[in-house]
Formats: C-alpha cells, sequence, structure tokens
C-alpha cells in the first residue's frame, strides 16, 4: 500500500453520559493548529445537552449499529483518512471504525472495552451499579446523580467542581450499551455488538489511561490493548498519573490533547491496509 498523505483532520468520538460538547475545548486546541476538526454525534445527539436532559427518551433505544454506521459515515467522507481519538465508550466505536478499515491512526482515552476483555475491578463495577443495578434500565436512558458522577468521572476534582461538570456536559445514556459492555458482551454465546478480531491488520492504536480511573481503570485499558497482541499493526499503550475518567477537560488537559495528537502524527504514515469486519 503506498503511503497516505499526512492527515489534516481529526474526528472526535464522545462517550456515554456526554454529547460532542465534551470536546470543545479540544475543538478549538486542534483548530489552533490548524487541523480541520469534527465531532459528530451519535444518531439523536446533534440537539442540545439541555434538551437531552428534559428528554432522554429520543436517545434510549439507540443500538450500537447504527451509531457505528453514522461515524463511519462521516469518517470515510473524509478525504484524507483521519485521525480518530474516542474517549470512553467512543473509544470502543473507535476500535470498531478501526475494525471497519478506517482511519490513519486512533487514540482511545480511558476506553470502554471491546468483547473479550474480562477485567472488571471494584471501582468499575461501583461506578456502573447505578444503570445495572435495575434490569429494566435495558429500555430506558439512564443517568447519573451529581454524586455517582462525581466518584466515576471526576473523582479528582473538588465536589463544587464536579458538580459544574455534571452541569454542563451530563445526559442520560443508553442503558442497552451499558448491559451490552458491561454483562452481556463476555456471557451471551457468538459474537456481540462490540466485537472486533483482534488479530486483524489495521491503522495504528494507542490507548491513553488515567492512573485515578474509577469507571475505566488503567487494568481494563492495558487488558484490552494486550489482547490485540497477534496484530500486525502498531498498538500501544500509555498511562497519565493522576488522571481521572475526566482528563479530557480536567486540569491539564492539553497534555493529553498534545500526547495523542503528536502520537498519531508520528504513526500515521505506517499505516497498514486494514481490514474490514
Amino acid at each position: 500500500m503506498s503511503e497516505q498523505p499526512r492527515p489534516d483532520t481529526v474526528v472526535l468520538v464522545h462517550g456515554l453520559w456526554m454529547t460532542p460538547r465534551s470536546w470543545e475545548h479540544w475543538v478549538r486546541y486542534y483548530e489552533d493548529k490548524g487541523l480541520r476538526v469534527l465531532a459528530p454525534g451519535y444518531p439523536g445527539f446533534e440537539i442540545e445537552v439541555e434538551a437531552l436532559r428534559e428528554n432522554p427518551d429520543v436517545i434510549a433505544r439507540l443500538g450500537v449499529p447504527e451509531t457505528v454506521d453514522h461515524l463511519a459515515s462521516v469518517v470515510a467522507g473524509v478525504d484524507v483518512p483521519p485521525i480518530l481519538i474516542g474517549h470512553s465508550f467512543g473509544g470502543t466505536l473507535t476500535q470498531l471504525l478501526l475494525a471497519h478499515g478506517l482511519g490513519s491512526a486512533a487514540v482511545v482515552i480511558d476506553s470502554a472495552p471491546t468483547e473479550g476483555v474480562h477485567v472488571t475491578p471494584l471501582s468499575q463495577a461501583r461506578s456502573l451499579l447505578p444503570a445495572l443495578r435495575n434490569p429494566a434500565n435495558r429500555h430506558k436512558a439512564v443517568g447519573f446523580t451529581p454524586e455517582e458522577f462525581h466518584y466515576a468521572f471526576t473523582n479528582t476534582l473538588t465536589e463544587e467542581e464536579s458538580r459544574a461538570v455534571w452541569d454542563r456536559y451530563h445526559i442520560p445514556a443508553p442503558g442497552s450499551w451499558i448491559w451490552a459492555y458491561g454483562l452481556v458482551a463476555n456471557v451471551k454465546p457468538g459474537r456481540q455488538e462490540t466485537w472486533v478480531d483482534y488479530s486483524a491488520d489495521r491503522a495504528p492504536l494507542l490507548f491513553i489511561a488515567g492512573e485515578k480511573d474509577h469507571i475505566m481503570p488503567p487494568s481494563v485499558n492495558r487488558s484490552n490493548a494486550k489482547h490485540y497482541s497477534r496484530s500486525p499493526a502498531v498498538t500501544e499503550y500509555y498511562e497519565f498519573a493522576g488522571r481521572d475518567h475526566w482528563t479530557c477537560a480536567a486540569p491539564g488537559w492539553e497534555a493529553v490533547a498534545d500526547h495523542a495528537l503528536e502520537w498519531a502524527l508520528r504513526h500515521a504514515t505506517t499505516r497498514r491496509k486494514a481490514s474490514t469486519t
């Protein structure tokens, strides 16, 4: 495969309990570096945070395949294969996009796991309990209280700082997704919605984890990265000391943004031809 031109576009994929607004600092930061930046929402997430809080039913039954297809259409519409950066469940979606042969390089930050990652630390179980304690939540959009959010997302911030984050960014999330990757994906027979072929070739991939992350701790990201050991593609892991799940906007987020972009640009030209699923 001939060498790809240097990517000039970054696609930012948000996670659960968030909308594209969660990337607002990164969009400006990367645009100031001369890059084109796209931050697509999941289907139905295009409206504002406040509207989704008022009527979360519009996203309650959204499916993972539908979301992957929507994001894939955005990525495929970029002339030069872009850099993909996903946070939390956006990291899972980014891995699925790579499995479809998309992107020139990718970085997943505090990523939720793809199928087959069986590590479930106590802090992760506690973080997800509000969604998992009631099976009826599989058919609803489920949110965090400010206190639950503080533990799961922003545990290195003060209660006041965490509440400001919750007020500006938090929305309910489709409960079926949490059940799917939290429980069903690793116990139900057959391939599930977050399955990837870990041995396939694809664009280079960096996992970034935060030492203090409760909901997607480093052990989860390390395990996810190790699953790709049979792939010929570049796969690396990096851990930021002292950072929680809100690492993309917590104080010092610029260091995370710089590390992600510099790694992706450095590795994008070594892209192999990725396989499709």
